[in-house]
């Protein structure tokens, strides 16, 4: 299972008074040292976490795999398909909410979704769909190309109870498993932490997890080296 760091936490940290510092650059420059898998960015039209010039830099600078999260929207599909990440997640995105709340909905929006697939894919960049761990979505991911698809883990991550947590789980085992048999890569994330990461890692038919707050907050008190690599030890074991 790989392992990348998203690191958006730390450019709304620096947004929060419009200072240069900390850069979410560097941060995930020094990530890469200590042995991530790759570096994730969600490029919001807002705004509110990275910017432009962050894409940019990270795409000239990162050397793992740069993967851009973004709303099937023209101005950043034109920027993606300019920039050339390795890879793009398509996420659904509302103007007021804190973090990306579910995943998105395929099926209702096949043609748009379809059309962006096509612009990226004709840029050379694979797709990945940000979608809840359901049959019917995962189905559609793979009938309109998508490379992969990463499946939504809030549910699993802020599940009440032990007894809802292990059903979520059962959710995302089956849906992997459905996806890997029809082609599809796959990816998770969303509310991962050490914690409930322990009881993830069972999942054989992930191929890569997506985690930033909780390293981002692990950070402030170990450091992003130790932060990291306790991390990649849950994964890795």
């Amino acid at each position: 299972m790989r392992f990348t760091l998203n690191v958006d936490h730390v450019a709304y940290l620096r947004n929060m008074r419009g200072e240069q510092q900390p850069d979410p650059v560097a941060f995930a420059l020094m990530a890469e040292q200590y042995g991530v898998d790759g570096i994730v960015v969600h490029l919001r039209e807002d705004r509110r976490h990275v910017n432009e010039r962050d894409v940019r830099l990270l795409r000239e600078l990162v050397s793992t795999k740069l993967d851009l999260e973004m709303a099937a929207v023209d101005e950043i599909i034109e920027i993606a398909c300019d920039v050339q990440p390795e890879l793009a997640t398509l996420v659904p995105e509302k103007r007021q909410e804190l973090t990306t709340e579910g995943g998105l909905n395929v099926l209702d929006n096949i043609s748009r979704v379809k059309k962006t697939i096509e612009k990226l894919h004709g840029a050379d960049i694979e797709v990945s769909l940000f979608v809840e761990p359901d049959i019917d979505q995962i189905d559609a991911s793979k009938e309109i190309d998508a490379d992969m698809i990463e499946i939504h883990t809030g549910v699993y991550a802020n599940a009440p109870t032990d007894a809802e947590m292990f059903d979520e789980l059962e959710r995302i085992r089956i849906a992997s498993i459905h996806a890997k048999k029809i082609g599809l890569g796959v990816n998770a994330g969303h509310g991962l932490d050490y914690q409930n990461i322990k009881d993830f890692i069972v999942l054989e038919d992930i191929d890569e997890v997506s985690i930033g707050q909780a390293v981002v907050a692990r950070s402030v008190f170990v450091g992003l080296e130790r932060a990291i690599k306790e991390m990649l030890y849950f994964i890795r074991k």
